[in-house]
This record gives C-alpha cells, structure tokens and sequence, in this order.
C-alpha cells in the first residue's frame, strides 16, 4: 500500500509541508506547486539547450560542449524522473510498492546530479589544460578521449550510487513519500563513503584548477599589457589593457560551476548533519533537496545569457521556429481564401 498517496489513519495526505494542505483539494498543494514548476522549467529549458546546440556549429568547436550537452541531457532527465513524486502527490496510482520508487527515484536523480558534477569537474580540468598545454591542447584531448571519459563519468554515478539500495539513503530524495520521510534512513558510514568518493574530490579538482586558470591569466595579461605599454610607448601610442582571452570562457564556466555549488551546498550540509543524526527535520529536508534539484534549470539560463555564441544560436532557432509558424499561418490563410473563392464560385 502505498502511504503517501492513502495518507496516515486520519485520511490526510502525507504532506511534509503541512500549511499548505487544503481540504477541498485532498493534495499537497505547496509541493505539487513547486515539483511541477521546477519539473517544466527543468524540461523546456534543457529542451531549448540541447536543440540550440545541434542548430549552432560554431558551439560544437569547444571540447566543452561535449561536457556542457551531457550535462543538459542529464538535467532534462532530472525533469523528466520528476514525474514519479507529482504523480504521488497527485494521487496517481503507482503499480510498485512505495519503498522500491522512493529508492529507484532516490537513486536515479544521484546518478544524474553525479554526472553534472563530474561534468563540471572534468570542464574545469579541460580549461586547465587548454590555457596551461596549449600547443599539446589538441593532441590531448580528443573527441574519442572525450567520448571515453563521458562513458566513465556515466559508469561510475551508476556504480557509486549502486549500494544505497542495501546501505541507506544516498540523498537527493525530497522525501516526498511517507516511506522516504520515516522508514529510510541515511547511513554514516555511506555518506562517508560518497563524501570521498564524489564530493570532496570534485570540489578539490574544481577549486585547484579555476584558481591556476585565473592566476595564470592574470598573469597572461599582466605580460600582454606589460608588452603592448613597451611598443606603445615606442611609436607614441597609449596602450589599452587587454583581458585574456581564455578568461571571459573561463568566468561562463566558473558562473555556472559556483551556482552549482551554491545550490547544492545547503543540501550537503543537511546531508551531513542528518546521517550523523546531529540535525534531521522534514521541511528542510524537502527544501533543500529541491533548491539543489533547481540548479538542473540554472545551468541553461546561465549559459544563455553569458556565452555571445549560445545567444546567436538561440535567436536563430527562435528566428527559424518564428518563420516555420509564418509560413504555415500564409499557407492556412491562402488555402481559407481559395476554398472561400472556390464556394462563391458554386453558388454563381
């Protein structure tokens, strides 16, 4: 039976956000509210993402975007596995018992948020090695390399997140079922175990690269400036500084990872007070699960707004949907006149 969706012996819903339940509606109003936002915010902006990069060659030529795509499709994934809880808080009947889809959900969304965060880990080592081996750059990495390292990113979030089914909750689970919230607990000893294994070494790699990749454009640029002041100075002319080239790519990515971060910070936090039973509380439970699970909307809007090339692309696929809607809006209304003409044409 499944107790989220038949509620507790009052015949109220299991709701953790308890001062939105209402009455006439039988549902947890609050939390169908923000999954179902999130879930099509989360869709149509990965949607838009994705396509923009196939209808945009010039973004295909940075390595990163192998990294960034993989990212989206896991985000749009995210969106999609968001069904499984707006469909329990809608009462939607589900064929599984409760405890095997909270872990499946438990489990699929860990697997997805660990692909973007060792897609960000290996973006930022990819910018490491283009601004420090930069005449290596395309011998190193290469698209069958990429191809291969996006395959181990997908095989070790599966097998990392594989023993929360035996050892307990891996996180990321929104307690939106009544079993999620009461009866799976988090393990120490797991938390520990990917704690080491994910966290802490993404975190590590993402600090100690972007922090040498701007020391070393400052440094790039200190030069460059030092150069063009000398030659200027020669001929006469005054010399205007000029950033590194590499590091306006850098900040786009440097965004996006930080917003990433800061998202999923509150939630790691309550992670690891909770599995050492320092702190555990529902509400916060599902609160910063979902502010964590909105990053997988942020990346795309951090993406548009601060990459010139991504922002062509979208104006030219908006452009093409727009003349694909013109178009069939001139063909509807020449095919309405002539069966007009054609009518009037009868009844002469």
């Amino acid at each position: 039976m499944n107790s989220s969706l038949v509620g507790n012996q009052s015949g109220r819903p299991f709701c953790l956000l308890a001062i939105s339940y209402l009455e006439t509606i039988n549902f947890c109003l609050l939390e169908v509210v923000i999954i179902v936002f999130l879930m099509v915010l989360i869709i149509s902006g990965n949607i838009i993402v994705i396509f923009v990069f196939h209808c945009a060659p010039l973004l295909n030529h940075h390595t990163t975007s192998y990294f960034i795509q993989t990212m989206a499709y896991a985000d749009l994934l995210v969106g999609v596995s968001c069904l499984v809880p707006s469909l329990s808080l809608l009462h939607y009947p589900i064929v599984l018992s409760e405890s095997l889809v909270c872990q499946i959900f438990g489990y699929v969304v860990s697997v997805l948020k660990s692909v973007s965060m060792a897609s960000l880990a290996c973006i930022s080592i990819d910018r490491y090695i283009a601004i420090t081996k930069p005449l290596t750059y395309n011998t190193l990495v290469t698209p069958w390399r990429l191809r291969i390292c996006i395959l181990v990113i997908w095989l070790y979030s599966c097998l990392v997140f594989l023993p929360s089914f035996r050892w307990g909750k891996p996180g990321y689970h929104g307690d939106v079922f009544q079993w999620c919230a009461s009866s799976w607990n988090t393990d120490p000893y797991f938390t520990l175990f990917i704690v080491v294994m994910l966290y802490a070494p993404a975190a590590f790699i993402v600090c100690f690269t972007y922090f040498n990749i701007f020391r070393i454009c400052q440094q790039h640029t200190k030069e460059i400036n030092e150069r063009r002041v000398r030659f200027s100075s020669q001929d006469g002319e005054a010399g205007e500084a000029q950033p590194c080239p590499d590091k306006r790519y850098a900040m786009v990515l440097f965004r996006i990872t930080s917003v990433f971060y800061i998202l999923w910070l509150p939630y790691i936090i309550y992670f690891l007070l909770e599995s050492s039973n320092v702190y555990s509380n529902r509400i916060a439970s599902f609160l910063t699960t979902w502010l964590a699970i909105s990053n997988s909307f942020c990346n795309c809007v951090i993406y548009s707004l601060s990459n010139s090339v991504f922002q062509k692309g979208l104006k030219r696929l908006s452009g093409a949907i727009c003349a694909s809607c013109a178009r069939q809006r001139v063909a509807k209304d020449s095919s309405t006149s002539r069966s007009k003409r054609s009518s009037n044409g009868c009844h002469v």
